[in-house]
């Protein structure tokens, strides 16, 4: 191996384009995917609404503005850090229907059912965003919901223009909406893909707003859009009931914390694995000197690549809704299990995943959109939620709008078959009645002696986990600004399968090279740009706040 430690030192970094700069502060910072979204987030914090009302009100808009991902018909999940410098998260994750069954998606043989638990009426969970962006309002906002969520209603009664890349995904998804003519209806003129410049108009779902408004839970949970879902549920063979609607609540949970080099890391906890595996893979990064072995070179990228091949194999065997299973979190998350994990960690040589297997220790056990929201008093917000798929089941709750989610398929439909992100899962992931499908949603909040100092998050299925990482170790361990820690290229192990994905350009020729001598297999580079992720992203430094919209895609970062 002596050849590779040599040519460690004479790696070139990847050449990557310039980074845009990031959105100074004093009071406030919104950044989303949509730019309309986040507009009406620093409206609200212009008003003297606090971040929590922000975030509301960007959540209901993203809804209205960026349908493949924001959402009613879906769920997520929050951390939120009030200016007290108490640390909350919410789980308003959907659960599966009270009729759910473990074997639902298979055959009289066993085998999965090929699309039904991503394109049909049984792919739906009962969606938790609703009530997940009213509670958080009614603890720890300042504004009424008729406050917050008033632009939303008038963007979806009036229209917006749609942008290139809007109408391009409404032309691109038109033909799986095909089958279901509210779906179509609501995503085309009579058939004809829209336009870049078109103003599309959304009165469904504007009056669907409208009535959770005025109601409140009670106006999507029960009544006449609760009657619309359920309807639309009966017209397809799916499983979700008025009483599986009216039974539906978020939790309160414990945040995941763990500590990274002086930090303090917040995140998630199950049934979302973002921050038990965030901590896990910083746990075993920690004893190494990251910043010394250089931002792209083929040593960092092997470091952090046996990292997370651990940690997404811990992933299938130990995660999933710990109101339904005994979840390690105690274990998994400290620094000594990320020792005895990492222990045969080879310095030269890459592991092999079908010999690493999931952790063990005795008597123990997408499509998706990220903001983030701070104000001028401390308060701040991560928030990611989704429809897993892009625009979910692909299916409108016909009059009322709603496009519904497709996240049954987030659980383990069969042992060891994995999902439409690759991922893996078991018993622990397992389905049953109102349980929580296991996410890789990770928002995030890092602090320093209790001050805010990064907040983060992204879409993109499995690589929600590992951008995150990224952009943590980027601004902590490389030092970088915002702007080169979002935007640089990045790359994604999951365990299974056995393949190192990266962004385009983002490992040079040499370190490519090097990781294959060192055993890596099957190293692919995006399709597109910079690649994966979308981690619309706040910094907080001297008394400035920083915010970044991803470069990968569209979106604006807005403070004032």
């Amino acid at each position: 191996m002596r050849i590779i430690t040599i040519l460690f030192a004479l790696v070139a970094l990847p050449v990557v384009a310039a980074s845009p700069e990031a959105v100074q502060g004093k009071n406030g910072m919104v950044t989303s995917r949509s730019a309309l979204a986040s507009e009406v987030g620093v409206g609200i914090l212009k008003s003297g609404g606090n971040a929590i009302d922000a975030a509301v009100a960007t959540g209901f808009a993203l809804a209205v503005t960026y349908p493949s991902a924001g959402n009613i018909g879906g769920g997520g999940f929050a951390v939120i850090r009030l200016e007290n410098g108490e640390v909350l998260i919410l789980d308003h994750r959907e659960t599966a229907p009270g009729s759910a069954s473990r074997d639902m998606y298979l055959d009289a043989d066993g085998d999965v059912i090929r699309g039904l638990s991503t394109r049909t009426h049984k792919a739906s969970g009962v969606p938790g965003t609703v009530d997940g962006l009213l509670l958080l309002l009614q603890h720890h906002g300042t504004k009424s919901r008729k406050e917050v969520m008033a632009p939303a209603i008038l963007l979806a009664k009036d229209g917006f223009p749609l942008t290139r890349n809007l109408a391009a995904q409404f032309a691109r998804v038109l033909q799986a909406m095909a089958p279901y003519p509210a779906s179509k209806a609501k995503f085309s003129k009579n058939g004809t893909p829209y336009a870049a410049g078109d103003v599309w108009k959304q009165p469904d779902l504007a009056a669907t707003l409208e009535e959770i408004s005025k109601k409140g839970r009670d106006g999507f949970y029960k009544g006449r859009v609760a009657k619309l879902i359920v309807a639309e549920m009966q017209r397809g063979n799916g499983d979700i009931s008025l009483a599986d609607l009216a039974d539906y609540r978020s939790v309160w949970r414990e945040p995941i914390k763990g500590t990274y080099r002086g930090y303090d890391i917040w995140g998630m906890s199950p049934p979302s694995s973002g921050g038990v595996l965030i901590v896990q893979m910083l746990n075993m990064l920690e004893p190494y000197d990251v910043k010394a072995l250089g931002w792209g070179s083929a040593q960092l990228i092997h470091l952090m690549v046996e990292a997370q091949r651990r940690a997404y194999a811990d992933r299938a065997e130990h995660l999933g809704d710990s109101d339904f299973y005994n979840v390690p979190v105690a274990t998994l998350t400290s620094k000594a299990y990320a020792r005895k994990r990492f222990g045969d960690f080879d310095p030269d040589r890459a592991s092999d995943s079908e010999a690493i297997g999931a952790g063990s220790w005795p008597e123990e056990s997408a499509e998706t959109t990220h903001f983030s929201v701070m104000d001028g008093k401390g308060n701040v917000v991560a928030l990611t939620t989704t429809l897993n798929s892009g625009y979910g089941s692909k299916i409108v709750a016909a009059g009322s709008g709603i496009l519904l989610n497709n996240e049954m398929n987030d659980f383990s439909i069969k042992k060891n078959v994995p999902n439409q992100f690759g991922l893996i899962g078991r018993v622990a992931n397992a389905i049953e009645p109102g349980k929580r499908m296991l996410s890789s949603m990770s928002p995030t909040i890092v602090t320093k002696d209790g001050v805010p100092f990064l907040v983060t998050g992204s879409p993109g299925g499995s690589t929600i986990i590992t951008t995150a990482l990224q952009v943590i170790a980027n601004v902590i361990d490389h030092e970088m600004t915002l702007e080169d820690a979002v935007s640089l290229p990045r790359f994604h192990h999951q365990w299974k399968p056995d393949s190192i994905s990266y962004g385009k350009h983002g490992i040079s020729p040499d370190s490519l090279k090097i990781l294959q001598q060192m055993g890596h297999r099957n190293l692919r580079a995006a399709r597109w740009g910079r690649g994966f992720g979308d981690a619309n992203s706040i910094l907080y430094r001297d008394g400035v706040i920083y915010g970044m919209k991803d470069p990968r895609n569209e979106g604006a970062a807005i403070g004032y």
